[in-house]
């Protein structure tokens, strides 16, 4: 196909990024159509109608990016998460069929070269190859998680039952583990299995397989990875601004939440002092048990820090009567704020965390240490290496009843602010901060897979 057009120009190629409408899946492919889009290819985003719902998708139009959403609408009731994932495949299959036929037989419009899609819907790969289109899945999990559940869709490797106290649990080349570090499902554990290890059929046909990840803080499975599958670390995958500042006006990802105004935070931080505040948030969809937060209020109303505590408007209900009045003079509790920038201003110490992968990777590339409260599937992993591996943070030590208790999230706080433990975790989270600017700057690991790709498209 001529990239050129029939007077002369330049006609870029078209790609369409595919993204799975959660805020967690869709952060990190907006912030990779903005890298291939700044490297000169044309670029539809495509989400389907569901993610409008509570967040508002706003790009700058210097990038020019074309947003396009597709319906996900099913008329058949939903009884449950089997119903949900296999409602939502028939119905999204047919809708993402049809708009790429429409691109087909549009003369005013471009045909796609090529489809991005996000890992969860491996069924796009066979969407658009029928059509003749090529395609390649993005992964928003760590290449470490993704490795463990390839393992398991393989059939080399079966995640024993949390209550199986193994001695350990070998993995090539990861280090030992436990049971504890494995992904854990809590809810359909099977059927949730599953829809995480069906990503993984789209390995054998990807020319690119692509990863929110840098090449340096996952060498040795990123290299055993690579051995047999052409992977490809693109990340981290967060505005260039805290990164290589080498996009313009990147300073979000470009997803904002409906009706809520985040000056006020941003006024309250700037009165604080340097380190002295901790962040906490638990991300969009983890339910926390009543005891839990009740454990967490506890432990934030005697702490002598100040906090700033994200807690979406239905799990505030499960606060101690009176905690916000009684902890006004030193806390905040908000249902939403800009996670990158309350991460990044100077006052913050640390970050509570689930350790949601998008969460962690952005605190890695911020320098920011962690507490680790992990609730389920790829958390637990993360946690693992956020602690004992890159030792950036500390993970809580959950009770019988998997509670975070309030004396236990006290000795993690002292681990990551208290003598030479904060020293090795604060020296650690600067140097993976630099790690993960260098791969994003000119002829970085990740910069030098974007470009490789985007010259597949437009060699000269």
């Amino acid at each position: 196909m001529s990239n050129t057009t029939a007077n002369g120009g330049r006609r870029l190629s078209h790609v369409v990024l595919f993204a799975y409408p959660k805020q967690g899946h869709l952060s990190p492919m907006l912030q990779f159509a903005k890298r291939l889009a700044s490297k000169g290819l044309r670029i539809t985003f495509l989400t389907t109608t569901s993610a409008t719902k509570s967040l508002e998708i706003d790009l700058p139009a210097s990038y020019q990016i074309d947003l396009r959403f597709i319906s996900d609408v099913r008329t058949e009731p939903i009884r449950s998460l089997k119903d949900e994932h296999e409602s939502f495949e028939a119905v999204v299959s047919k809708s993402f069929g049809d708009f790429i036929d429409r691109t087909l037989r549009s003369s005013g419009y471009d045909p796609p070269r090529f489809v991005v899609f996000d890992s969860v819907m491996p069924w796009a790969m066979d969407v658009a190859r029928v059509r003749g289109i090529d395609s390649a899945p993005l992964f928003t999990e760590s290449c470490v998680v993704n490795h463990i559940l390839n393992q398991v869709y393989e059939g080399s490797f079966s995640i024993p039952p949390v209550e199986n106290v193994a001695a350990g649990i070998s993995i090539p080349p990861l280090p030992v583990l436990q049971t504890e570090d494995l992904p854990y499902f809590s809810y359909e554990p099977e059927l949730v299995l599953k829809f995480m290890t069906d990503q993984f059929s789209s390995f054998k046909n990807a020319k690119w397989i692509f990863f929110n990840t840098f090449d340096q803080l996952e060498m040795k499975v990123v290299n055993w990875m690579a051995q047999k599958w052409p992977i490809k670390t693109i990340g981290p995958s967060i505005p260039s601004a805290y990164l290589d500042g080498r996009l313009k006006d990147d300073k979000t990802y470009g997803l904002n939440h409906q009706n809520l105004n985040h000056g006020k935070i941003f006024q309250w931080l700037y009165s604080k002092e340097i380190a002295s505040v901790i962040y906490i948030s638990f991300g969009s969809l983890v339910i926390l048990p009543e005891e839990q937060v009740k454990e967490v209020a506890n432990f934030l109303k005697d702490t002598n820090f100040s906090f700033l505590w994200v807690l979406r408007e239905s799990e505030q209900e499960k606060l101690p009567n009176n905690f916000m009045q009684q902890t006004s003079h030193k806390g905040l509790v908000v249902k939403w704020c800009c996670q990158l920038q309350v991460l990044s201003h100077k006052s913050i110490c640390c970050f509570i965390t689930h350790c949601g992968w998008n969460s962690t990777i952005e605190a890695l590339s911020l320098g920011v240490p962690m507490i680790a409260v992990p609730q389920w599937i790829d958390q637990t992993t993360n946690a693992k290496f956020v602690a004992d591996v890159w030792k950036v943070g500390a993970r809580v030590k959950m009770n019988d009843k998997g509670i975070a208790t309030k004396l236990e999230l006290e000795a993690s706080l002292r681990h990551v602010s208290q003598g030479y433990r904060q020293n090795e975790i604060k020296q650690n989270s600067i140097k993976l901060r630099n790690l993960a600017k260098e791969a994003m700057e000119e002829g970085g690991s990740s910069d030098i897979n974007i470009e490789r790709f985007v010259k597949e498209f437009d060699p000269f």
